[in-house]
């Protein structure tokens, strides 16, 4: 008995979730393409690959042709370090196209990569590397990680690659987060300074470019800046008036709303992804969104109301405006920030040493000085039974008994003392 042409087909074998996340890795898949593709939201291909549920029916077909585990075609290598390369693109058998997957239709903050050419988009802040390129290309998907280093890089020119990548957009988004340029700059330089040292863990994590987002938010919203003399105030603001008002809207709001607004509208996160990167509930922080979208209508009407059905926010465009018009400083080379980082991590564990020694020698010198028995103090005297304290000389002390020791060794001089006798 065969099988009908129009019958359903056979379910598609799935490999183990993390098979899953690997073979979606080495075609250089984000999840939110998948899940696009797929007809799912990103937050399901995460359940996908972590094992918590499965894909059933169509999608399952889907999924397993979309990552290439499908039994119609072969699956791909082993590993990516196999094929010496992280830019392979998934391809429908026998046509050699690409699935449908979703094309970015929107900028977003984070910084685009130099592969990825498309049609002119709307101002943001994903700025390339290169200056007077922004209106050239589109930013990637705001939810796709970023790019993890091929086996054939070295890791001084992995973390150069992310960091041209990613530099010149994230230091717009903390001057936008602060109002400030010089603390802007700051803060990138210090994420990506810890990204160096930590290199082998930002590497492997999902989103590179999204590890150091968040280490450059939380150095930029430090509340100890307002010690520092050169941070207790932001910068002029923009002469423009439409610029000067956006921005002054924006830095009204408490910092924590600022930072929900900016990752949510601006760079164009998701908001489970908001929330897992700011820390918080994702209730807590729909809360907060739409708190500071309010606060920001209040003073901009029409703002936070979206372009077109479905669609961002008019605020998106605003503020990827606002950010391209500003003259922020440009980040400091990458080999710069590396030696930085290398010099300030020798200080550190210079430091440490030197800790460690003066800790020994004082444990050393304490051991060293310290009584080796206890000695119970002497009592002092109480009247017992209303009977009081002998008023007598007390017991002699050593030095006492030295004294006298020595007064009755000593030879007498002059005539002869008395010496009283008892018969």
């Amino acid at each position: 008995m065969t099988r009908s042409a129009t019958g359903p087909a056979p379910a598609a074998p799935l490999p183990s979730p993390k098979e899953r996340r690997r073979l979606r890795e080495a075609r250089a898949l984000s999840e939110a393409q998948v899940a696009a593709a797929v007809g799912v939201t990103p937050a399901t291909v995460r359940a996908w690959e972590t094992g918590r549920t499965s894909p059933r029916g169509r999608r399952r077909t889907a999924y397993a042709r979309l990552i290439g585990c499908d039994e119609h075609r072969p699956a791909p290598p082993p590993s990516v370090e196999a094929t010496g390369s992280s830019t392979m693109s998934p391809t429908e058998p026998g046509t050699g196209t690409t699935p449908d997957a979703p094309t970015p239709e929107e900028p977003s903050l984070d910084a685009p990569t130099p592969e990825a050419p498309a049609a002119a988009a709307p101002p943001a802040l994903d700025l390339p590397a290169q200056e007077g390129s922004a209106h050239g290309t589109t930013a990637p998907d705001a939810h796709a990680p970023a790019p993890r280093p091929s086996a054939g890089l070295t890791a001084e020119e992995a973390y150069d690659a992310l960091y041209g990548r990613a530099a010149p957009g994230l230091t717009r988004q903390m001057y936008l987060l602060t109002g400030r340029r010089k603390l802007a700059r700051e803060a990138v330089e210090h994420a990506f300074r810890i990204a160096w040292q930590r290199w082998p863990e930002v590497a492997r994590d999902r989103d590179p470019a999204g590890w150091v987002r968040a280490a450059s938010y939380e150095y930029a919203m430090s509340p100890w800046h307002r010690l520092r003399r050169a941070h207790r105030r932001p910068d002029a603001l923009p002469e423009d008036p439409a610029r000067h008002a956006l921005l002054d809207a924006l830095l009204g709001l408490p910092p924590a709303y600022r930072r929900t607004l900016l990752l949510h509208d601006g760079v164009g996160l998701g908001l489970p992804e908001t929330a897992a990167e700011t820390e918080a509930s994702t209730p807590a922080t729909a809360s907060r969104l739409l708190n500071a979208r309010a606060a920001v209508a209040e003073r901009l009407p029409g703002t936070v109301e979206p372009t077109e059905p479905g669609g961002r926010p008019a605020l998106h465009d605003r503020l990827g405006a606002l950010a391209l018009a500003e003259e922020v400083p440009e980040p400091p080379p990458a080999p710069a920030v590396r030696a930085g980082s290398e010099r300030i991590a020798e200080l550190w564990t210079r430091a440490a040493l030197c800790f460690g020694v003066l800790l020994i020698g004082t444990t050393a010198f304490t051991l060293h000085t310290a009584p080796t028995q206890y000695e119970q103090p002497l009592a002092p005297a109480e009247r017992v039974a209303g009977v009081p304290p002998r008023g007598g000389p007390e017991k002699l002390t050593p030095q006492d008994l030295k004294l006298q020791k020595s007064l009755r060794g000593e030879l007498t001089h002059g005539p002869e003392r008395l010496v009283p006798r008892i018969p």
